[in-house]
């Protein structure tokens, strides 16, 4: 079942129980206007040896939303094409990895599913647009490359920024699905928006974040630790190769997980129109009864 149709039966549903009737009817005269939150979970699924297991049914999948169980509306168990955005650090120290680091994205490109839509954020000091300027997302495996090669290397390093730009072109994508890529070899040390406020958007956005540091040991900038906590706040991953030749599998890797990652939907009890961080917890047990790891975001903002 897709968002729209889970909306629409959701419509029909109030319409029954509260007796008006949706247009086209005998009496079209009575509208029903019924705003519905849907969370959207991206899960990946891994038995104990971290292999993926795929084509669970939803019998498979309980979700629990700050320890109370929910009905799951919304089910996919395959490669349906997301919106994902490639953000790219293109400051100054990046100079000797970026050759590797962009064929290693375009690998990811041409691995990712044909449908997908897709952009690309170069960032330094400021956070450019790797597509042409009237063109927002795109399937074309030769623009986005070159889009990749769009930045230039120099300056320092805006990664807030580049993730709430990212994060703000994700929710114009058509996909329900939401997907960033984040190519960093340094912490943030140019950006107007606060690590704070960078996390605050992560948790009202319902996308994955997946993210890769390429660290120079001496680096005084480094922060591995906002690219863990990004990844375990949406439910994606961070990798840490431990050279940029490392690149390469992680890219494929990761093209790969977002391709065999489930969708899971639920209507979210409404709190009078309140603002609250809510925690989820989604279990997931084979038809042989042994307990899966799930990995899927742990909180949004409600």
């Amino acid at each position: 079942m897709t968002r729209r149709s889970a909306i629409r039966t959701l419509m029909l549903a109030s319409a029954g129980s509260c007796g008006s009737k949706l247009i086209g009817d005998d009496e079209p005269n009575y509208v029903i206007h019924s705003e519905v939150r849907l969370v959207l979970l991206d899960v990946s699924v891994t038995d104990v040896h971290g292999s993926t297991i795929s084509g669970l049914a939803q019998q498979s999948f309980h979700v629990l939303e700050n320890g109370q169980p929910q009905t799951i509306t919304v089910f996919e168990n395959h490669d349906v094409p997301v919106t994902v955005g490639i953000l790219v650090d293109e400051s100054f120290s990046m100079i000797p990895k970026r050759g590797q680091v962009l064929t290693a994205a375009g690998i990811f490109i041409k691995q990712s599913n044909p449908r997908d839509q897709m952009f690309v954020l170069n960032f330094n000091d400021v956070v450019q647009r790797g597509l042409p300027e009237n063109e927002l997302f795109s399937d074309d495996v030769l623009k986005l490359r070159t889009a990749l090669y769009r930045g230039k290397p120099e300056g320092r390093t805006a990664l807030n920024d580049a993730l709430v730009a990212g994060l703000e072109q994700l929710e114009m994508g058509r996909r329900d699905k939401k997907t960033l890529v984040v190519i960093s070899d340094g912490g943030d040390n140019a950006s107007t928006h606060s690590r704070r406020q960078t996390l605050d958007r992560v948790e009202t956005s319902l996308a994955t974040v997946y993210t890769i540091g390429l660290f120079d040991e001496d680096d005084p900038d480094r922060d591995p630790g906002l690219l863990r906590r990004l990844a375990a706040i949406s439910g994606g991953q961070a990798y840490f190769p431990p050279n940029v030749s490392g690149m390469i599998p992680v890219c494929e890797r990761i093209a790969k997980d977002i391709r065999s990652r489930y969708t899971v939907g639920y209507a979210p009890r409404p709190e009078n129109g309140k603002s609250s961080l809510r925690h989820v917890d989604v279990r997931v047990t084979a038809p042989s009864g042994a307990r899966l790891d799930a990995r899927t975001r742990t909180r949004y903002r409600y």
